[in-house]
């Protein structure tokens, strides 16, 4: 709803343009390239078509599928929102990383019963569906009991993927999908904006196409994985992409090789992908006979908890090196007081909160980890070592890869292992990212406090207004906003309800209140499509 008076139905890979087919080539030119606000005639000239639709949201994965979710059940018809995307299921690169971090779909995710990417009221919740659906009321013994005398409850993998696939096809998700890669969000002189997209080759007459639109929505998850720079220096260097490898990226032939034939694996990192790893390998041996060694190399030992007073006192537990946390952040910044602290806070202040309630490398308190630890260090095959590496070269024998480790009391060890694993996370700077970072430098963006994309409360990217139209942002790329748990499933859920409520304020959607809440709600428990 461009100009608040017309919305022009249409598909992108059929349908016809609303504008363009002009002189230009159907790409983009320099001079589009480096101005920061753009005019329906320089799409003309370019030759780009025009498509018009009100609400865009860039990405495709769980963040962008929420929001829909929320527009879709707050009345906002199908031909409204066009989701722009590379990918065909939202948990698709979610459950790429996950399987390659070695968390299957019968492994359990850090996530809470109640964060629900399929149901926005959070109800019933996935302890209750888990219990009803195998006919076993642990899980809803454990939601009862923990964190006191179960550890959190955490669902399995498989239950939130085949979850979101039912909740997609109840909202008709497939009919709001144009396929592509989406090069830059730039804004519209007459207000709004316009997203250009990259369809597959072949799809479309031109090499380029325009969504222009009054709202986008970025919700774009990490830009890529993340390598210790000795670790990447050495994969650049020796081009072994073999031996040292990132949790993240498919690894299985660490596995295989290392089930046929004992050998020294290495990990590095000390969060909840680590955990994974570990127990993955523990697994091995335990399952499959495998006789791995694990070195454990920490560049921080944990020996104290984290306790800073000035937020109210609260301590992270520590253990043999590890640091547990059951989520994330600290229970209390999903809906308690950590959430309602974080919205005061401004600055440096905020920064120092954030890495108070979920800062540093930690993991969940899971007892088979933990008892896989304890067994493990007093049987030999789990040995833990600190201190920083100088640099990784390639064993003599040509089947190892060497750290040299500078230790905490200034000694030098080599380290010789047959494989190393990279367990220290993904990118999350939007200067990594291509659409970001463009972003910042056309867009009007800024960052925040940790360098994310600086937001509004209610998830407006800050800087970018183009007339009555507004860019909001999801995810990922928000960290460091008023609000803890971005990246996460209730993250999401939160960040999806604060924009669906500013929407709402400017008469995008209708208001999910509490008749339309409780009539949806029923038509989700009965699957009815909407």
């Amino acid at each position: 709803m461009v100009d608040g008076s017309e919305t022009i139905t249409f598909n992108p890979q059929s349908g016809q343009p609303v504008q363009g087919g002009g002189a230009g080539g159907g790409d983009l030119t320099d001079q589009m390239i480096a101005t920061d606000w753009w005019t329906d005639q320089m799409l003309a000239d370019a030759g780009i078509p025009i498509y018009d639709v009100p609400f865009v949201t860039v990405g495709g994965g769980i963040g962008s599928f929420v929001m829909a979710d929320y527009l879709r059940i707050a009345g906002v018809p199908l031909e409204n929102i066009k989701v722009l995307t590379n990918i065909d299921r939202p948990y698709q690169t979610y459950q790429f990383l996950c399987k390659n971090s070695q968390i299957p779909s019968q492994e359990r995710l850090r996530s809470d019963s109640a964060a629900t990417p399929d149901n926005i009221w959070g109800f019933p919740g996935y302890a209750i569906r888990e219990g009803w659906k195998d006919k076993n009321l642990r899980p809803w013994i454990n939601v009862f009991t923990e964190p006191v005398i179960d550890d959190f409850y955490t669902p399995r993998a498989g239950d939130v993927f085949s979850s979101m696939d039912r909740e997609a096809a109840r909202i008709r998700w497939q009919g709001m999908l144009a396929k592509g890669q989406v090069r830059m969000v730039r804004r519209r002189q007459e207000g709004g904006y316009f997203t250009i997209l990259t369809p597959p080759t072949g799809t479309t007459r031109t090499k380029r196409i325009a969504y222009r639109s009054h709202f986008v929505h970025l919700s774009v998850g990490y830009p890529g994985l993340r390598y210790l720079r000795d670790l990447q220096a050495y994969r650049e260097t020796y081009e072994d992409y073999r031996t040292v490898v990132n949790a993240y990226e498919p690894h299985e032939h660490v596995y295989e090789d290392l089930k046929r034939r004992p050998g020294v694996v290495m990990i590095r990192g000390a969060g909840i992908v680590a955990s994974r790893i570990l127990q993955r390998l523990v697994d091995d041996r335990d399952y499959h006979g495998a006789q791995t060694t694990i070195m454990h190399l920490f560049r921080t030992y944990r020996t104290q908890p984290k306790i800073d007073k000035k937020w109210g006192g609260g301590k992270q537990e520590v253990r043999h090196g590890w640091a547990y946390q059951g989520f994330n952040v600290t229970k209390a910044s999903w809906g308690g007081q950590h959430r309602f602290k974080l919205l005061e806070l401004e600055g440096q202040e905020r920064k120092d909160f954030i890495d108070y309630i979920g800062g540093g490398a930690h993991t969940p308190r899971r007892k088979d980890w933990r008892e896989q630890i304890d067994r493990g260090l007093q049987q030999g095959f789990y040995r833990q070592h600190v201190g920083t590496v100088d640099k990784v070269v390639p064993g003599p024998d040509g089947e190892s890869v060497v750290s040299t480790v500078k230790g905490q009391d200034g000694s030098v060890t080599d380290i010789a292992v047959r494989y190393i694993i990279d367990c220290t996370g993904l990118v999350g700077s939007p200067r990594d990212h291509r659409v970001l970072a463009d972003l910042l430098d056309h867009g009007g963006a800024g960052e925040n406090v940790i360098g994310r994309l600086d937001c509004e409360p209610n998830f407006e990217i800050r800087g970018t207004r183009s007339g009555a139209g507004k860019m909001y942002a999801g995810g990922a790329s928000t960290a460091g906003s008023y609000y803890g748990g971005v990246d996460s499933f209730l993250g999401l859920q939160y960040t999806a309800q604060q924009i669906y409520l500013d929407l709402q304020k400017q008469g995008f959607c209708s208001r999910i209140g509490p008749g339309r809440s409780f009539s949806q709600w029923l038509k989700w428990a009965r699957n009815k499509t909407i």
